[in-house]
């Protein structure tokens, strides 16, 4: 079974039958309700929507279904085509929009897809909100619009632009230092919307030497599409024989944001929120946060800088949510998830790679350089396939009672902490497996920690 359906929207495998993967009929559904989710909630029929996609090979099927279904429910589209995560999250904003809906499966390889849900802060629904869409679909409470009363559709392809002169905009954006330091940069837009926006933003932002890899939207993967080391072989080949000063790596739906070092080796997905918060708190004095299973080096230069940094839950939404709690001024998640709220409260590699330009053009340091400034912790991460009906709650309850003797958090599955690091086990809310990731002061130290709790749940 491979339909997945949580607060933030519907993911699953295209093809097969309805109610076991993402078919038509799952996909008129879910977007019925909710659509009508929001009509309830502005309490108004005429809604606006803005809709957008990645580049895989099912968007357009679905981006139809979509479209027409939000139509059919008396709803006014904002299509935006080939597009982004953020740059729909900007979208709904910039429009004053009701919602929207980004069609795209993240990290997952071509054959899956996803319907993510926003409010009209352009951010994903809350629990509660997103349990309402789900009761909507389940129970089909909802009505289709009589003919008189359909929706329209309006094509807007300037999303994008729109999207790049709000980040060019921000004032720790400083396009004239980058242009003056005279970058070569690789980019990895993995066959999807990167290919389009991440070219784009760095020719506005004054980067005259941009070399392409893998930009052209076909939506037919180069690589797996997760930006992890072992992915990133080629760009990595590139950087170094092209002489280049860094290569930019996006994820399908370019919300994730990695670097390649001058060297050819991976900066650290981890570390591309470390180092946009060191520039932002340099500047903007103000808390941070980022999930548990993110680096604790995030906090360790929140303190140096005399500020508090906060741990949120797993998801985007939780840790919007934590931000806005404690007045965050940069936070996000540590698989290059970069969240500037004086932009807008979703991850944004174009805003992330703006503001650590920026701050690398300042430095006049070379990648790896800036890298040495950093502490040093290694992240170990793995994960394990979870059969259908397998007790979860006991395999945590294994794994609490082998660590009693240290602290453990189970605001999100369960974090043990040790004196030079960390392990966390939990569920993933878009695919059935189980993470576990593991933190310490040297790789050893993480496979260890990150082992010794795997033989457990075997």
């Amino acid at each position: 079974m491979t339909l997945i359906k949580s607060i933030s929207g519907i993911r699953g495998t295209i093809g097969g039958k309805s109610g076991d993967n993402l078919s038509p009929i799952d996909i008129v559904k879910f977007t019925a309700a909710f659509v009508h989710f929001h009509q309830n909630r502005h309490g108004k029929k005429s809604i606006q929507l803005v809709v957008g996609r990645d580049a895989r090979i099912s968007g357009k099927m679905v981006e139809s279904l979509v479209v027409s279904t939000a139509v059919g429910m008396g709803a006014d589209v904002i299509n935006t085509g080939l597009s982004t995560t953020p740059t729909v999250e900007m979208a709904v904003i910039q429009t004053q929009s009701d919602g929207g809906i980004i069609l795209t499966a993240s990290h997952n390889p071509k054959q899956w897809n996803a319907l993510k849900l926003l409010n009209n802060k352009g951010e994903f629904l809350s629990d509660k909100e997103g349990r309402q869409v789900l009761e909507y679909a389940k129970t089909l409470d909802f009505d289709f619009a009589p003919v008189d009363e359909l929706g329209t559709v309006t094509e807007d392809d300037s999303s994008i632009d729109r999207h790049i002169r709000a980040v060019l905009q921000l004032a720790l954006v400083d396009k004239d230092l980058i242009a003056k330091a005279g970058f070569k940069i690789a980019v990895d837009g993995v066959n999807s919307t990167g290919g389009i926006a991440i070219p784009r933003l760095l020719h506005a932002l004054g980067v005259k030497d941009v070399l392409e890899l893998n930009c052209e939207p076909t939506g037919n993967f180069a690589h797996n599409p997760e930006p992890l080391p072992e992915n990133l072989t080629e760009i990595s080949a590139r950087v170094v024989a092209k002489k280049a000063d860094l290569g930019v790596v996006v994820d399908p739906d370019v919300d994730r944001l990695a670097f390649v070092m001058e060297n050819g080796e991976m900066f650290g997905e981890e570390y591309t929120l470390v180092a946009v918060a060191d520039y932002v708190l340099q500047n903007t004095p103000g808390n941070t946060v980022s999930n548990l299973s993110s680096t604790r080096a995030l906090r360790d230069v929140t303190e140096k800088a005399g500020e508090k940094y906060t741990a949120a839950a797993v998801g985007e939404v939780n840790v919007v949510a934590k931000m806005k709690e404690i007045n965050a001024v940069i936070g996000g998640e540590g698989n290059g998830g970069v969240i500037y709220p004086e932009l807008h409260s979703g991850r944004d590699a174009l805003a992330g790679t703006a503001l650590f330009l920026t701050y690398l053009a300042r430095r006049k340091m070379k990648m790896t350089e800036l890298r040495a400034t950093f502490p040093d912790y290694y992240i170990s991460k793995n994960k394990i396939s979870l059969k259908p009906g397998i007790p979860v709650q006991e395999l945590f309850d294994r794994v609490r009672k082998a660590y009693t003797e240290f602290p453990i958090l189970d605001i999100d599955g369960l974090k043990i902490d040790f004196p030079d690091g960390w392990v966390q086990l939990r569920t993933s809310n878009t695919e059935p497996i189980m993470r576990i990731y593991a933190e310490s002061i040297t790789m050893e130290k993480a496979n260890a920690y990150a082992e010794g709790v795997m033989a457990l749940l075997k």
